[in-house]
């Protein structure tokens, strides 16, 4: 069992490599505040080292659990959320890892906002060799949407919740969520790659703020055989976004959030995103892709 009363809970879901979750692992260990608690709930994946290295780790703030069956990966995220005890919890990729001053960071802002359901520090992004890099996506993401801030600033309501639909420019491996705020709020079906922001929806409409800070402490981990780019391929994916868009607006429109609606409607991002995979598409001759990816882009 992990160490009683750790403020920050990390919690990793794993299905993947041996490798990458090593490090995320040590990059764990490796915090300059010890104030944690490492919980990796294992979907039953068929490579039985992962278990032969936990059985090597010693640290009592680590704890290793193995799925009898797999899950999947939206109820393996219950799973996590549903055992955490600590006041902050992070439900962060196998593939990705902390800095070291990542838990210092949450801490000092948990202490100085204790109310804020969701903290967001900075990021930066790495390949699959753990080089840093700078995709268009993710330039997107923290050049035009992330809101500019040098200091700690509280966001939330209709305008937060328009701005992260026109695009989402939160990770949310990075984030760390007040324990009762994210229990109360359960993985929505229907959006399993897009179901961190149906969930941060729901906590925004139910009233939290998110706290966002400008340290950079996470590293965020972009390759190809990840989930979100494995569907990208096909056009699946923005399949699923014209249903979390439309469902934004069933649940927006009646509080009254029309900013939000408007973003929902427009979710201008994920439309040029669309286009910008369009040419790529095209060379594969791959023309079902392409017609969904031009009903993305233009249609209503």
């Amino acid at each position: 069992m992990p160490e009683p009363g750790a403020t920050v809970g990390i919690y990793i879901p794993f299905w993947g490599e041996l490798e990458y979750l090593r490090t995320a692992v040590e990059s764990v260990q490796a915090q300059t505040d010890p104030d944690w608690s490492l919980t990796v709930v294992n979907d039953a994946h068929p490579d039985r080292s992962v278990d032969a290295y936990f059985g090597t780790l010693t640290d009592p703030r680590i704890r290793y659990v193995r799925n009898e069956t797999n899950c999947g990966i939206t109820e393996n995220f219950r799973r996590c959320v549903q055992m955490a005890t600590e006041p902050r919890i992070v439900v962060m990729g196998c593939d990705d890892f902390l800095l070291p001053g990542y838990v210092e960071t949450v801490r000092r802002a948990h202490a100085l906002h204790p109310q804020a359901g969701l903290i967001q520090p900075g990021v930066v992004v790495k390949d699959e060799h753990g080089e840093t890099v700078s995709t268009l996506a993710d330039s997107v993401k923290q050049k035009l949407m992330r809101p500019r801030s040098s200091e700690p600033v509280l966001l939330g309501g209709d305008k937060l919740a328009a701005n992260l639909m026109q695009g989402n420019w939160l990770y949310w491996p990075s984030l760390a969520f007040r324990r009762d705020a994210i229990q109360k709020h359960d993985f929505r079906d229907g959006f399993p790659v897009i179901q961190d922001l149906a969930l941060i929806l729901d906590l925004l409409l139910d009233g939290e703020d998110l706290l966002l800070v400008p340290q950079t402490v996470f590293a965020y981990r972009r390759h190809s055989s990840s989930a979100s780019s494995l569907e990208l391929l096909d056009g699946s994916r923005f399949e699923g976004e014209r249903r979390f868009f439309r469902h934004a607006v069933q649940l927006a429109g009646p509080r009254g959030w029309k900013r939000t609606v408007r973003g929902a409607r427009m979710h201008l991002t994920s439309r040029l995103h669309a286009l910008v995979l369009l040419p790529a598409t095209l060379r594969r001759g791959d023309l079902r892709t392409a017609v969904l990816v031009l009903r993305h882009a233009f249609g209503s």
